[in-house]
């Protein structure tokens, strides 16, 4: 009988310990924590050492260099011109998805018939493979086979034999991305923006149309400052995805072009660190986003906790 008693004060004592919140908090977050540490830190330690160094293909290691790297890339008028293009193609099609993205959501939320089939074919693009969609979105912007184009003769937008280049043109290839990459991303937030609505009590939408807040003014007074931080880390997910994702802009433009005027700082840095065997100007190149994207998690993720209703 002790031996069983002091059995089960020592049973009793190892659940105690589990059950502490800290113990058990700690050992469910650490494989978390090792596996972003070792997938994520790694790399980024790496590429920061390969970014002071004139490492090629072939060779995890070189002369130290410096800062040479960044002052020669910031020299560069292709590496300024993706810069601009990251921003560019950033700001837009998340302006986009976002307005696209709480239109649809405010239709799904509501009740009708084939709902579930509507939320199905939403949902396609980002469950489907990428490089699939962009084989399809290259049929799509085909300069023979288009069907923009042959939707534009048909509509009288275009003229009869008026083709448009859509991956030949600078201007147009970067409106063929955007579009591309805002069909990839609208799922996701879609999704997110209808967990939001959902979210919200029902007896607070009673109470704004008892208080006659209907129509725009319930959206503009009640649904968008409830939704609105679940929004910002929806835009924040799709800032990062977006500045950081070459394949729509690899696949689709070619890998920058035509002529280099649609390269982003990640393609930048794919040709010039894998392509060109360049791997100190490359990890360089790809470093520029870092404290860039590291201010503008911190401000979004405070103004998300800032606009938080309790």
């Amino acid at each position: 009988m002790e031996a069983v008693a002091r059995g089960g004060r020592t049973t009793t004592g190892w659940r105690d310990r589990l059950e502490n919140r800290r113990l058990l908090a700690t050992v469910l977050i650490a494989p978390a924590v090792t596996f972003i540490a070792v997938l994520v830190g790694g790399p980024l330690l790496l590429a920061i050492y390969l970014s002071f160094t004139n490492a090629i293909a072939g060779s995890l290691t070189g002369d130290f260099v410096g800062i040479d790297n960044f002052k020669l890339q910031w020299s560069n008028p292709i590496f300024r011109d993706a810069l601009k293009n990251t921003f560019f193609f950033t700001l837009v099609s998340q302006v986009i998805v976002l307005v696209l993205a709480k239109v649809l959501a405010n239709f799904l939320v509501r009740d009708f018939r084939g709902k579930w089939f509507l939320r199905f074919l939403i949902i396609l693009p980002w469950a489907a493979p990428i490089s699939l969609g962009i084989l399809g979105w290259k049929w799509i912007f085909d300069s023979l086979y288009s069907s923009v184009n042959w939707m534009g003769q048909a509509l009288h937008l275009l003229g009869q034999n008026e083709n448009p280049q859509w991956t030949g043109n600078p201007d147009l290839t970067m409106a063929a991305v955007i579009t591309a990459h805002t069909w990839r991303l609208l799922p996701f937030a879609t999704i997110i923006i209808i967990a939001g609505l959902t979210s919200i009590p029902r007896e607070i939408e009673d109470a704004a149309a008892v208080d006659g807040a209907t129509g725009w003014r319930r959206m503009l007074y009640v649904t968008i400052p409830l939704v609105l931080p679940i929004m910002t880390i929806a835009l924040l997910f799709g800032i990062v995805f977006t500045a950081t994702d070459m394949v729509v802009v690899y696949l689709l433009a070619n890998n920058g072009g035509p002529f280099n005027s649609t390269h982003m700082i990640t393609t930048w840095s794919f040709t010039t660190g894998i392509l060109s065997g360049s791997l100190g100007p490359g990890a360089a190149i790809s470093l520029f986003l870092f404290p860039i994207l590291l201010v503008v998690t911190v401000l979004m993720l405070w103004f998300a906790r800032r606009t938080e209703v309790a």
